[in-house]
């Protein structure tokens, strides 16, 4: 149900020229209803690659999207909106959303309690019917520019969401015949739109009231809970030119009205002068993203891909701020089941790319478990909260709350799926810890909250005939119970083995390292076939096709066997081959995660056909990635499984497991060239590299914590080791391929084949590789 609050500015009289606006084109600076253009040229030195990469990848629209799994989209981590077609051929809707905005009701598990909710949209009603249209979602300036072309005529539009000040900022110039063109503000109804468990008592909120502040409109929501959030906005003219800005607030726990007047009073603020200073200080902070890392292969849809996930990540979650849900910072007009934060598989991959792209101004999970670690013992079970004890339920909200859910309790009859859900998260703080070295991360966030999310599970294990411990039945994700269930097992070997390297690390002394120590000397081994490998637990193989990897944890992510032992490959390559063997149910995750599988088996192939298969847009049981590069299963929508993506093409050109450095350890022969730049990787470590002809022509590794360094460089036959300035380094052999040395804090490493020209100069930084053949954008382009 939505009902309409229509609001429109009266603006001064003055003739309207046509205009086009391109992805180059420059507007008046100074201008009180726009911004300046994007330079004509870009711009000098390395930074013009990055530029020009950056931008080769913004998506393009020729035709109307027509919601959310086609749109272009803006966000700031907190404020998100999509642009697409109106309900009526002469309108266009701007869907907002926000990150923040969640129900309060903690009396219902979160789906429904906490469930994110709908906020509504702006409308721009045209006085000609939609005719065609010409977007491109700029990913460098994180702006959307364009012009619709209707019956009347044509508007020429800009919009953005600032990234400091969170302002929706959309600025159009209708050509005559449009001038009448207009917003208006439709709310949408704030109730859940999950279905799947809704309680018969359950009813939405009040509606809101709306009304109008000294020329500002704006939409207050209240909620039963107290609090709620306001919408304001305000529309300026300048002849015909126009600037909405619109602001979201939400206060929880406080008052509306309070929200009401900060949201009115933003809008003020945003509008009292031109927008260019503005949108120069939200530019400058995306420009530097960008020039944080870069990753350039010869297929240009796959890279662009990898761009546009990057943009998605920063647009949808910040570290201060709440971290993905399903759908990040889009609510989906018509909702569906996933309102909130599910944490059994979704939320690990879909953050996973943050480490290695460099990005840990990006890692709201480490922050959400820093800032919200006291609602963890709210999903232990009652009856087993000893002050010693941490788990997290799934869904919760962004602040690790479950609402009135628990994860159940192992080998009763109240058996979930979620047990392990705050393991594998913690091994997302591990990898924040392990690719920065911020002994911050190990000491206030991973070691308190892995020591107790160890003992809930340790309060479950007894001790078998064998000698060995087992834990008693569990549930594997969406799979079935069992008795020694692979994924719990590998995850608490994972949580006792890294607390143990913890208390090392930061030179503890816990009266619990003995029981971590037993636990990881006696866990049970896992369930296995002689066949098909590891099986899902005891007494229980993978009978059918699964589309969750969870019995295979222990081989990606935790790499408990890796490839480089050979007396773990046969295993590895039996179970493997046995889930590959079963694909009729797989998601899109699926072939996400078995991409990165095949990266770390040392089958680039395999890994690239996998990956290629689901970004191609297949179809497998009713999933598929999108034209923008969102995701949807069956009627339900969500973006974890292209974000996982981004990391197999990560664990293509960089790995770094076990203390070992790896450049281009994947990378299909169908790549003859890649270049990468400042690219993370576990010990501290930052990336260049460049592959030309199918050969590593040369790697630049350095160190920002003085850890000691084993690098698989890849460079073939002799090599010269050399620091920055190109003396040459003290290092010794550490195997094929691999060489050891120690660098300070500080230093670098180049490596390039013996007698070669020194990777200094102009031709030593990245550079965006030949493409292979043409590939259209992604979006709409024709």
């Amino acid at each position: 149900m939505t009902r309409p609050f229509t609001r429109r500015t009266a603006l001064g009289a003055a003739t309207a020229t046509a205009v086009t606006v391109g992805a180059g084109a420059l507007w008046e600076a100074g201008s009180r209803t726009a911004w300046a253009g994007p330079a004509d040229a870009p711009s000098r030195g390395p930074r013009r690659v990055h530029e020009e990469y950056v931008r080769d990848a913004s998506p393009r629209w020729r035709r109307m999207p027509r919601g959310w799994q086609e749109a272009p989209f803006l966000g700031n981590g907190s404020l998100g909106c999509q642009v697409y077609a109106g309900e009526r051929a002469d309108t266009l809707k701007v869907m907002l959303s926000h990150t923040r905005v969640q129900d309060q009701r903690g009396q219902w598990r979160a789906g429904i309690g906490y469930s994110r909710l709908p906020i509504g949209y702006f409308t721009l009603t045209l006085a000609g019917e939609v005719t065609g249209l010409d977007w491109t979602l700029d990913l460098w300036d994180a702006e959307l520019r364009g012009t619709v072309t209707t019956t009347r005529g044509s508007v020429a539009l800009r919009a953005l969401v600032h990234n400091g000040s969170g302002a929706l900022l959309v600025s159009t110039e209708p050509s005559r015949g449009e001038e009448s063109a207009a917003w208006s503000f439709t709310w949408l109804e704030a109730g859940t739109t999950r279905t799947s468990g809704k309680p018969p008592e359950y009813v939405p909120n009040d509606p809101p009231r709306t009304g109008d502040a000294d020329g500002t409109g704006y939409c207050e929501q209240p909620l039963l809970a107290g609090g709620g959030w306001a919408t304001a906005w305000r529309e300026c003219g300048e002849g015909t030119r126009r600037l909405l800005a619109a602001h979201l607030v939400y206060r929880w726990p406080g008052e509306v009205a309070e929200a009401t007047r900060a949201a009115v009073r933003a809008v003020e603020r945003t509008l009292a002068g031109p927008p260019d200073a503005l949108v120069k200080d939200h530019r400058e902070w995306w420009h530097a993203f960008h020039l944080k890392s870069f990753l350039s292969v010869p297929d240009k849809r796959l890279q662009r891909f990898y761009l546009i996930q990057l943009y998605k990540l920063a647009s949808a979650t910040r570290a201060e701020g709440p971290t993905i849900s399903e759908w990040g910072a889009w609510f989906p007009e018509v909702g569906n089941n996933w309102p909130a934060l599910w944490w059994n598989l979704n939320v690990q991959i879909g953050m996973a790319p943050v480490h290695g792209s460099g990005h840990a101004e990006l890692d709201s999970v480490t922050e959400a478990f820093r800032r919200f670690e006291k609602n963890l013992p709210l999903s232990v079970p009652e009856e087993h909260r000893d002050g010693a004890s941490y788990a997290l339920g799934h869904p919760s909200d962004w602040q690790l709350r479950a609402g009135a859910h628990d994860v159940g309790v192992p080998g009763s009859d109240r058996i979930t799926d979620n047990f392990g859900n705050l393991l594998w998260a913690m091994h997302h703080v591990w990898l924040r810890y392990r690719h920065t070295m911020e002994s911050r991360v190990l000491r206030d966030v991973l070691t308190p909250v892995l020591a107790k999310a160890v003992h809930f599970y340790a309060l479950f294990l007894h001790e078998g005939r064998d000698g060995k411990l087992h834990l008693p039945r569990t549930r594997s994700p969406e799979y079935a119970d069992a008795e020694d269930c692979t994924y719990d097992l590998s995850l608490l070997r994972w949580g006792a083995t890294t607390l143990l390297e913890c208390a090392r690390v930061l030179r503890l002394e816990d009266p619990e390292e003995k029981r971590w120590r037993d636990i990881a000397r006696r866990l049970t081994p896992y369930a296995h076939h002689p066949e098909q490998g590891v099986m899902v637990g005891k007494d229980v193989p993978l009978a059918g096709s699964h589309r969750h990897h969870s019995h295979l944890l222990w081989l990606h992510p935790l790499r408990e066997r890796v490839w480089d032992r050979p007396s773990d490959r046969e295993v590895m390559r039996r179970s493997m081959a046995h889930w590959v063997s079963m694909r009729e149910r797989w998601h899109g995750y699926s072939f996400a995660v078995g991409s990165s599988m095949y990266s770390v088996m040392d089958e680039p192939e395999k890994a690239l056909d996998f990956l290629t298969f689901f970004t191609d847009l297949n179809v497998v049981d009713d999933c598929q990635m999108t034209v923008n590069t969102m995701y949807r299963e069956g009627r339900n929508l969500a973006l974890e499984s292209p974000l996982a993506g981004a990391q197999s093409m990560l664990d293509m050109v960089t790995q770094s497991h076990g203390g070992v450095v790896k450049v281009f350890p994947s990378v299909s022969r169908r790549w003859p060239d890649a270049s990468v730049a400042s690219l993370r990787a576990q010990g501290g470590f930052l990336v260049d590299a460049d592959r030309a002809n199918g050969r590593t022509r040369w790697v630049r590794v350095r160190s920002e914590a003085g850890e000691p360094l084993v690098l698989e460089h890849g460079v073939p036959g002799e090599v010269e080791v050399r620091d920055a300035s190109g003396r040459a380094l003290h290092w010794r052999q550490a195997g094929r391929g691999r060489i050891a040395l120690d660098l300070p804090r500080g230093g670098t490493v180049v490596v390039t084949p013996r007698g070669s020209r020194p990777a200094h100069g102009p031709d030593a930084g990245p550079r965006d590789v030949p493409a292979l053949g043409p590939s259209a954008p992604w979006g709409l382009p024709g």
